[in-house]
């Protein structure tokens, strides 16, 4: 037994000596191995999109095997490689639209700098000079300034960087090489070559579509909500639950707007592709997020009133509390269903029937203030209670805006309708089972 453990001590030492010896600690590596490890068990998409992108490099690093296509393009066979590189994401989406910003820049940077060279000849070789260096300021000036307009950044940041580029290459290589027309065409050509293959590998081989994502994102987040909102009148106003994780799951919704709006304008250049046609309604996912932030907002502030020492619940009458407890549990299933029928894309209508059934109870907490029926109590002892009914009822007419944005969804998206009763016991069966497959994908698009 000893013996094995003096061979076990003089393996480690053995171990850690060779890895200090290449200057790479033996505790560093295995850090990184469990955390590759960890990065592939939670999206395996990762790994996959990896393999693609050295599939896409082999492609079209043919172009140099093979001595017909070498011969036509030359040592130009490297913009290839490099675009392929360059213009490999994550998503179809962003692929796509990296793809279609460069071949367009380079079109367009390509031909300008050509008409550029042949206007700046006219000078003499001295003018040549001078003509090509006040065009690439002026150009480059004017397109990077282009480049802070909001709408311009966020689809065509990157083509116009590639413009910049494109144009000032050619137009200052003209200067000693008079065949710029040529190294121009052959340039876009293995430029072209280059996105066609990585566009071609992005979508035929296990594709990441970026509009499913926001799909589910958007869908995840209304459900958040409601699942913090079916918990809260249990927490404020009943028992509380051993089990509060549901009260912070709304905090990634406050913070979901950058992300929202980066997918939907890459989902923009996705082709249609299962139950998302082309021209699918990208925008109206933007109004739905906005508008579950603005009611993430607002229980943001209830959840401070959940802190004991806020809490006075004891001081608050009955007919106030069951009130209350029915607007909560009402908006909260109002907005799962919410969330249930994007994610399944079929018309829930039991949704506004929740939303009325908190409306009528909201107008019920209404009249009970107007009957005065804190007339002897503490006003300091009864402002968190009042407070808290006054956000409940802001959320009531938030919860009816975000369902009134689904629908609206689901007439631009053409979501199915559940035909009976049946079915929509089916419906629901189902969609707890998709719901615990889509929320571990989801997070994980968050976290690449």
């Amino acid at each position: 037994m000893a013996s094995s453990n003096q061979e076990n001590f003089g393996t480690s030492i053995f171990g850690n000596l060779q890895f200090q010896r290449f200057g790479l600690p033996a505790k560093s590596l295995m850090e990184l191995a469990k955390e590759a490890k960890k990065l592939g068990q939670d999206d395996p998409r990762r790994i996959v999109h990896s393999l693609k992108a050295g599939l896409a490099l082999i492609l079209v690093s043919l172009f140099y095997y093979i001595d017909p296509l070498y011969s036509t393009f030359g040592d130009n066979t490297t913009w290839a490689v490099m675009t392929a590189v360059v213009i490999f994401e994550f998503s179809v989406g962003a692929t796509l639209g990296k793809s279609v910003n460069r071949m367009i820049a380079t079109l367009g940077g390509g031909a300008l700098s050509i008409g550029v060279c042949r206007l700046a000849t006219v000078f003499g070789n001295t003018g040549k000079a001078i003509v090509i260096d006040i065009f690439v300021f002026a150009i480059a000036a004017m397109v990077t300034f282009a480049r802070f307009f909001p709408k311009l950044k966020a689809r065509c940041d990157y083509g116009l960087m590639i413009f910049i580029l494109t144009f000032s290459l050619i137009s200052v290589s003209s200067y000693r090489d008079d065949n710029i027309a040529k190294m121009a065409l052959e340039r876009l050509s293995t430029i072209v070559v280059g996105c066609c293959a990585t566009i071609l590998v992005s979508i035929c081989i296990c594709p990441v579509w970026i509009g499913e994502d926001l799909h589910k994102l958007v869908a995840l987040n209304i459900e958040k909500l409601g699942k913090f909102l079916e918990g809260f009148g249990g927490e404020y106003f009943g028992l509380p639950s051993s089990d509060r994780s549901f009260l912070q799951g709304y905090r990634s919704v406050l913070n979901s707007q950058s992300s929202e709006e980066n997918m939907a304008n890459l989902a923009k250049w996705e082709p249609g592709h299962g139950r998302f046609r082309f021209f699918h309604p990208w925008k109206q996912y933007l109004t739905i997020g906005s508008l579950t932030r603005q009611c993430a907002i607002k229980i943001d502030v209830l959840n401070n009133y959940l802190n004991p020492q806020i809490q006075t619940s004891s001081e608050i009458p009955s007919e106030v509390k069951e009130q209350c407890k029915t607007i909560s549990l009402e908006c909260g299933k109002a907005l799962k269903e919410s969330s249930a029928s994007i994610r399944t894309m079929i018309r829930i209508d039991t949704v506004h029937l929740h939303i009325g059934k908190s409306k009528t109870a909201a107008e019920n907490l209404k009249s009970l203030f107007k009957t005065g029926v804190w007339k002897e109590a503490d006003l300091l002892e009864i402002a968190p209670a009042t407070a808290v009914a006054s956000l409940l009822l802001e959320v009531v007419q938030c919860s009816e805006r975000i369902a009134d944005a689904v629908q609206e969804l689901a007439n631009l998206a053409g979501f199915r309708s559940v035909e009976s009763s049946g079915s929509l016991q089916q419906f629901q069966g189902s969609s707890q089972q998709v719901h615990s497959i889509d929320l571990q994908n989801h997070e994980i698009t968050i976290g690449e």
